[in-house]
């Protein structure tokens, strides 16, 4: 079959600026990568700034789905690591009775990253390198209309997570604490990180959503007295996610990206690198031919890995409390814990067949 070029896909032949609404990772990741393949962008973004809906508050960039380090995949991607990664390969985990066990990697499973528009943190990184190209503009409280090769970045609308907690300053050491408990977060987990002198505590619930102020106020109580949690001028945050495999992430021709497009990790709510990979493989697609070849790419790189993660979603909350104590000591006791969850992770066709089943289960 011969190549379709823009103008047999449906594109003009003098090629006008892509539009992206969204100045989140994804936007930033596609616009990047369309500018460096000669692509005038121009993104229009509600907020005022990059970062608006976050507060300086933790997040964990995984790296175990590769064996290469997620940093490097992302310097192959064009992208400069130009904002605070703090790599940790040890974090404590607490399972539904309190328990704690310790999980060491020899290498970094995840690296903390800030999110919101100060020096240092992702988004403001990100925008840097926007700013540095001439391709590239920011439209800042803005929102456009998108048509056929536009790229939709502007996160989740709705969602099936919801995530409360608190950012502040603490005196604790640094750490990485995580528990998994229906009493905690209901189906889902609540972590604890704190690196620098700063720190992020969240319940992060799949159900159970009017009880997110309950569950909170015990995740810092169960933390206090499991973790030693010492606060300082605590700010409350809250937000929602959106983890779903789409039937397509090109509707009426747009790409969608990132959580936009629903690509989350379903087990845990890892988003970011599922951000930054869609954005890249949308400007990968605008190159090749548009929205056909941006459905092939995403299918291919992303969708092994996100069936694999729902059907990890599934048997979590389907084992409940037994379960969890199942997982917390498997990666623990693992020898190598960043490959025992390389290999969890792992796209295969069990898990394509038994993600089709689940699907099925659903539909009727």
């Amino acid at each position: 079959m011969p190549f379709l070029g823009a103008e047999a896909a449906g594109f003009p032949a003098v090629k006008r600026p892509v539009k992206i609404c969204g100045a989140g990772p994804a936007g930033m990741a596609a616009a990047l990568g369309l500018a460096r393949r000669g692509r005038s962008v121009a993104i229009h973004e509600r907020r005022a700034d990059v970062g608006g809906r976050f507060h300086g508050d933790f997040q964990g960039l995984e790296n175990w789905t590769t064996r290469e380090d997620v940093l490097e995949v992302l310097e192959g991607m064009g992208m400069e690591i130009n904002f605070q990664c703090t790599p940790f390969s040890e974090l404590v985990l607490f399972d539904p009775r309190g328990r704690e066990a310790l999980c060491r990697a020899s290498r970094p499973l995840f690296y903390l990253v800030r999110r919101g528009n100060q020096p240092g943190m992702l988004d403001h990184g990100l925008k840097q390198q926007i700013q540095a190209l001439d391709q590239v503009r920011i439209h800042f409280r803005s929102t456009t209309a998108l048509e056929r090769g536009d790229i939709m970045a502007a996160g989740p609308r709705g969602g099936n997570i919801i995530a409360l907690g608190y950012v502040f300053e603490t005196d604790m050491a640094d750490g990485v604490f995580a528990a998994v408990s229906n009493e905690l977060a209901p189906h889902g987990y609540a972590y604890l990180l704190v690196q620098g002198g700063r720190g992020t505590l969240a319940a992060c619930l799949f159900s159970g959503f009017g009880r997110g102020r309950e569950c909170l106020a015990r995740c810092v109580d169960f933390f206090r007295e499991r973790a030693g949690l010492r606060m300082k001028h605590a700010r409350r945050f809250g937000g929602v996610g959106t983890a779903a495999l789409p039937g397509t992430a090109s509707p009426g021709g747009v790409l969608h990206v990132g959580e936009a497009a629903g690509f989350q990790d379903a087990l845990f709510g890892f988003g970011i690198r599922y951000a930054l990979m869609s954005g890249c493989l949308a400007a990968e697609a605008l190159r090749q031919g548009g929205p056909g070849d941006y459905e092939r790419l995403w299918r291919e790189k992303l969708g092994g890995f996100f069936r694999s993660g729902a059907v990890n979603r599934w048997l979590f909350e389907k084992g409940g409390h037994a379960g969890y104590r199942y997982l917390v000591w498997r990666v623990c006791m693992a020898r190598d814990p960043r490959a025992w969850l390389r290999r969890f992770y792992a796209p295969s066709w069990l898990k394509s067949a038994w993600y089709r089943c689940i699907s099925l289960g659903r539909e009727t």
